[in-house]
This record gives structure tokens, C-alpha cells and sequence, in this order.
């Protein structure tokens, strides 16, 4: 009998009747917490990507190159110096046994043991062949007792020398400008701003400085500091000096020596009188406006200058003022042109170059903070204002591009301080 409950052979092959089985798939459900964790996720990847290229812009120049060979340090008229044959001739070399032959490490062993400065005051005479031998091995020689003790012979010599109640003592030779240039160049320095890329041409088992620089800028600084007793240098040397010491806080591998050159740009900037500093330092200003590169060296320059006495701070305003200048080719002729070629320009524009925006804002702060510019003129100062507000409040802060928020928090933090 047929089992009327089984399909018929015709209805297996209908396919409304015979249907496969739906597989329901259930829809994952993404909540606001999943869709801020992935928002927060691309924004702080984002924000590491503009970072990470904002740290690729530096500051940094590279100041020499290989060094030459340093001179000779032989000096056979050391042996006939009469400070030698004083003790040469003495009752009691019989027992010491000095002679020419032994002299100069004889010497070297007073230098080291700080008795030949005391035996210079003690004659009042320092003779031209012990003033070359102490200069040349301060500059010159690599070994470190040598170089350092003859460093503390000079500085000595020099400081007792501007003491005005002591009776002076007669130097036969004192170091010009010239010999500290030419120790410069033994050490690789390359009198201009070039950039680091220019620095891989350069041999690094050759390059300077050499470890003498710290003797260098230690004779430098005692040398401007004697300008009352005797002025070492010539207003343009003077002026040069300050342009190598700039140049050399712009070395990041000379960072360790920041204090050095700090005291050293201090005493130079002191040398001139006040006549000739007030043409000296616009003369000086417009030659770095000319060879810094324009990048972040040329606030490196700006800023490396201390604003402890009003001097400095009229050199660090002007220095800033010419670059600034040579930004805008020169086109600006009054502090008012300045700011008017500032004001109008458009952050919204997807082609503003806000890493020139962030290098004019800071040397427009260098240059206005810096003296009392917008004490003296309101309309200045009410230009300024305009100008900040602009930078941080057209500046939204989800603005992403490159330097955008460096521009925006740093006119923001300057706006407040205008705030009277």
C-alpha cells in the first residue's frame, strides 16, 4: 500500500518544495564605544605621523670640515729663554741637573705644577719665547695636562694683567687676532653656514674640532676682557668673533661646550664701546641675515643670544629684524611694512607654508619682545595683536597640517601676554 505521506516522485524535484534550510547570519552590532576607539586610534596615528614630521625639522649646521695638520711644536729658542738659564746657572742645578738638552721638559713640568705663572709675577717679565711655547702648546697640543695648564697660564697672565691696583708686568708678545683665526682653520673651521647634508663630503675620522677649541674659546673670552687695560682687537675683528661664536653655537656636536660659549659671546659683545657698538651690531646682524640658511638655524641664532643686559637684548632683537627683513627681500622699510606683509596671510588656504608662518612668528617675537618697540609705538602694538589673533584664532585646532598647531598654541600663548 502507497504511504501517502512521502512525496511524489514529480514534487522531490519541485524547488518551493523542496527548499534548503536558511541559515540565519546575525549582524554583529558595532557600538560608540568601538566606533571612538577606532576614531581615537587613526587621530593619535595621525598625530605621530605629523609629529614625527615635524622632528625631522632640525636645527643644526655643520662648522667644520677636516682638520690640517697642526704646526710643529718644536721650539729650540725655549732653551736660551733666560727664566731657563736662571735655574741652568743657579748653584743648585749641580744638584737637579738642568740643562739645555732637558729644558723644555723641564719647563713643561713647571707649566703642568703651575709654578711658571707664579715665577712670570714674580719677575714681572714674560719673555717672548715662553709666551709663543704656552700660546702654541694651548692651541696645539694633544695631550690634555699640556693644553690645559698652558689654558691656565694664559687666562692667569691676562687676568693679572686687567687687575688696575697691581703694578702691570711687561709681556713681550701678546696673541692677535690673526693667530686664533689661524688655529681656527688648522681646526677645520669652515667660516660659513653650510648645512649637516654638506658635512657627509667630510672624512669623520678628520674632522674638527679638535679638542683644543675649549683652550681657544677659554682665550677668546680673557682676551676681550682686558679692552680697559689694552684692546687685543680691532672693532672688525671684534665684529668677527662674535659671527664665529655664533656660527659655533649652530654645531650640535659643540653642545657640551654651551657655557663656554655663552661667557665667551658675553665678553666679546662687552668689548666694543658704546659708539662703536651701536654700529657694530647692525654691521653684524645684517652679515648673519645674509649666510644663515633660512630654516631653523636662523632662530638658532636668534635664540642662542641671552638677553642678561640691554646690549644683548638690542643684538638679539636686531639680529632678528634682519632676518626678518631678508625674508620679505627687504621690501619692508618700516617696522609698520613688517607686520602689514604678516597680517593678511590666509591659514586656510591648503597652500600656507606653515613652517615659514612658525619661523616669522618667532622672529617677530625676538624682534618686538626684545627692546621696547611696542612701548614706544601703540599702533605697533596694536598691529601685533592683530597679528596674533589671526595665528591662533584662524587656526582651527583640528587643523592636522604640518605646523599648524606649533603656529596656533604659540601665538596663543604670546596673545595672553599682551593682555594689559
Amino acid at each position: 500500500m502507497m504511504d501517502m505521506d512521502n512525496f511524489l516522485d514529480f514534487e522531490s524535484e519541485d524547488p518551493l518544495v523542496n527548499r534548503p534550510a536558511v541559515t540565519k547570519k546575525r549582524k554583529k552590532t558595532i557600538g560608540l564605544d568601538d566606533l571612538l576607539t577606532d576614531f581615537y586610534k587613526e587621530e593619535d596615528k595621525l598625530m605621530r605621523e605629523i609629529s614625527s614630521k615635524e622632528d625631522s625639522f632640525v636645527w643644526g649646521i655643520c662648522a667644520f670640515g677636516d682638520q690640517k695638520t697642526p704646526p710643529p711644536l718644536s721650539f729650540p729658542e725655549i732653551k736660551s729663554c733666560t727664566l731657563l738659564q736662571s735655574f741652568i746657572n743657579d748653584e743648585l742645578n749641580s744638584v737637579i741637573d738642568i740643562s739645555t738638552e732637558n729644558g723644555d721638559t723641564f719647563l713643561e713640568g713647571l707649566l703642568v705644577n703651575g709654578w711658571l705663572s707664579k715665577l712670570v709675577f714674580a719677575s714681572r717679565h714674560l719673555e717672548e719665547s715662553v709666551a709663543t711655547w704656552t700660546f702654541n702648546l694651548m692651541l696645539y697640543s694633544p695631550k690634555e695636562d699640556l693644553r690645559a695648564s698652558a689654558c691656565d697660564f694664559w687666562c692667569a697672565i691676562l687676568s693679572f694683567e686687567n687687575e688696575v691696583d697691581l703694578q702691570p708686568i711687561k709681556i713681550d708678545w701678546f696673541p692677535s687676532y690673526s693667530e686664533l683665526k689661524i688655529a681656527l682653520e688648522s681646526y677645520g673651521f669652515l667660516f660659513k653656514f653650510s648645512s649637516n647634508t654638506d658635512s657627509a663630503r667630510s672624512n669623520s675620522a678628520s674632522r674638527g674640532p679638535a679638542q683644543n677649541i675649549r683652550a681657544w674659546l677659554k682665550l677668546a673670552t680673557a682676551s676681550c676682557q682686558m679692552r680697559n687695560k689694552r684692546a687685543m682687537y680691532l672693532t672688525s675683528e671684534a665684529e668677527e668673533l662674535i659671527e664665529v661664536i655664533i656660527c659655533l653655537f649652530s654645531d650640535r656636536q659643540l653642545q657640551g661646550l654651551l657655557v663656554l660659549l655663552n661667557e665667551c659671546m658675553l665678553s666679546a659683545i662687552s668689548y666694543f664701546t658704546n659708539e662703536e657698538w651701536e654700529s657694530s651690531c647692525e654691521k653684524i646682524a645684517n652679515s648673519l641675515a645674509c649666510r644663515v640658511p633660512k630654516d631653523l638655524n636662523c632662530l638658532r641664532i636668534v635664540e642662542c643670544i641671552s638677553v642678561v643686559n640691554t646690549r644683548c637684548k638690542l643684538f638679539r632683537s636686531t639680529v632678528a629684524h634682519q632676518i626678518l627683513l631678508s625674508y620679505f627681500d627687504h621690501k619692508a622699510p618700516s617696522e609698520e611694512e613688517i607686520l602689514k606683509l604678516l597680517i593678511p596671510i590666509n591659514v586656510k588656504d591648503k597652500s600656507c607654508d606653515f613652517f615659514k608662518m612658525y619661523i616669522h612668528l618667532v622672529l617677530t617675537e625676538n624682534w618686538l619682545l626684545s627692546n621696547q618697540l611696542l612701548e614706544d609705538k601703540p599702533v605697533l602694538k596694536a598691529m601685533w595683536r592683530h597679528y596674533l589673533r589671526n595665528c591662533s584664532c584662524m587656526i582651527a585646532s583640528t587643523d592636522l597640517r604640518c605646523f599648524a598647531s606649533k603656529v596656533r598654541n604659540k601665538a596663543s600663548y604670546l596673545l595672553q601676554g599682551t593682555v594689559s
